[in-house]
């Protein structure tokens, strides 16, 4: 494209060598020096928040630092530069990465098998129920139900339901654990199979998972693990030795990948030896000395394009050869004792419901606020944002009132853990005021929240055109 410059504002386009109908008369840049593009977007930049520059305690979603050691070998041109149309031949040493990822996940969960296919985790959970309602049929069985409690997280019934299943609702134990009697109520030969997240959304770990398992089993239907709380049991346990059938993971919460922000994912499932014959095709196998891309007679099918996502199971991988199994049973047992330590400097200004000791995450619970001065947990969370400090989850698991749901992670310090527990007693006895129209230095202050989810603008011109109406 060849340019002359009319004006400071204005670039008369001179030549293109494209069609006609395709040319611009004029196109408008700004005309300003280099260093200023530069500093604007650096500055664009560093308002935004991330693991890189802060503390990101946000419950559920493990919020896990990212090694830049896996950043870098993801982005190695011998992984990125592969093709998938490439030959099996060709791409050996690819296969041969894959299928020790399988293998090393299948350990950490106690599974058989494993497909990669997923692409994030309520994929794989779609994927697990799609397994589940695979084996039913085999068997001539008509199960049409999939119980859930109501301390899961909010895609397992989306997930159940996608895949044709009626979605039938656990009520939690007084205690917040799954009410044994209750699931006993709830099993029947309707059922296909019990979506458990353990520990569950509370942090409370299952104490009966065994005897939750042989009611679910003794029905006839199934185990199924959702992979979110992972890091709590990871090294320490396995949900094969919960007697689960199947297990998705979530790479981002679990090993370290990169979290959120639209782009690609991985949602692992593993299954228990007899389920194996019903995972997505291809499946990955060693014949010999070489690896194979083979199918399953009775396989669900392709469940996505190609095999996964690659660059994120590089990177989950890498973590798991970096930290040994050593590694990852210490970066849970720091994740459960980060999460118990910052909860007992709060409990004295905060309410702490369904008992004391907790896994990886808590809740926390504003109620007591609310009545005393008006202090919300969403207040709370905005406040938060005028001390560098990445809000907790709000509002969820919504069995809590005002519910803060808090994951430090094992990647947080001692001097963080401290710095957060001194910021929410500060927030906790200040001027109510202050609290309630918080933030008070971020970019922008309190937004409508329940306007910008149902009156969306995603472009500029989408903009221009709601101004002029």
């Amino acid at each position: 494209m060849f340019m002359s410059i009319v004006n400071a504002d204005e670039t008369k386009i001179t030549d293109t060598g494209l069609p006609k109908e395709l040319e611009r008369s004029t196109l408008c840049l700004p005309d300003v020096p280099e260093s200023e593009v530069v500093r604007h977007y650096t500055n664009l930049a560093s308002k935004n928040f991330g693991v890189d520059n802060g503390p990101y305690p946000l419950g559920s979603c493990t919020m896990k630092y990212n090694p830049k050691y896996a950043d870098r070998i993801s982005s190695l041109e011998k992984f990125t530069d592969v093709h998938p149309y490439q030959d099996e031949s060709t791409v050996q040493g690819i296969l041969e990465l894959m299928y020790d990822a399988e293998r090393k996940l299948a350990a950490i969960a106690g599974m058989d098998s494993v497909t990669l296919q997923p692409a994030a985790g309520a994929h794989g959970e779609f994927t697990a129920m799609l397994i589940v309602r695979a084996y039913h049929n085999d068997n001539n069985e008509e199960r049409d139900e999939v119980i859930i409690p109501d301390s899961a997280h909010g895609t397992n019934p989306a997930s159940a339901a996608m895949a044709g299943y009626k979605v039938i609702e656990l009520p939690s134990a007084p205690d917040g654990s799954v009410d044994l009697n209750a699931l006993k109520a709830a099993v029947s030969s309707r059922t296909a199979a019990f979506m458990l997240t353990n520990p569950n959304t509370l942090g409370i770990f299952e104490k009966n998972i065994v005897k939750i398992s042989e009611i679910v089993h003794g029905a006839g239907a199934l185990m199924y693990y959702d992979g979110a709380n992972l890091n709590a049991i990871m090294g320490v346990t396995t949900p094969g030795d919960m007697n689960f059938d199947i297990v998705h993971f979530n790479v981002h919460k679990t090993f370290a990948a990169p979290h959120g922000g639209g782009g690609p994912g991985s949602g692992p499932v593993g299954v228990k030896k007899r389920f194996a014959k019903y995972l997505p095709s291809p499946t990955i196998k060693k014949v010999k000395e070489k690896y194979v891309l083979a199918h399953n007679e009775k396989s669900i099918g392709k469940i996505r394009s190609f095999y996964g996502n690659l660059n994120v199971v590089l990177r989950g991988y890498a973590y798991i050869l970096r930290m040994g199994s050593e590694g990852l049973k210490d970066a849970t047992v720091r994740a459960v004792l980060n999460s118990n330590y910052l909860k007992e400097l709060l409990k004295e200004d905060y309410d702490i419901p369904f008992g004391d000791l907790k896994k990886h995450e808590f809740v926390l619970s504003a109620s007591g606020l609310k009545r005393e001065k008006g202090i919300k947990a969403m207040d709370i969370a905005k406040r938060m944002i005028d001390h560098h400090i990445h809000p907790p989850t709000v509002y969820f698991p919504m069995l809590v009132d005002e519910s803060m749901m808090f994951e430090p992670t094992e990647d947080c310090s001692l001097k963080e853990l401290d710095m957060i527990a001194d910021v929410l007693i500060k927030i906790a006895n200040e001027d109510p005021d202050i609290v309630i129209n918080a933030p008070h230095r971020s970019p922008v202050s309190r937004v409508d929240e329940t306007k910008a989810a149902k009156d969306m603008i995603l472009s500029v011109r989408y903009m221009k055109k709601k101004e002029q109406q």
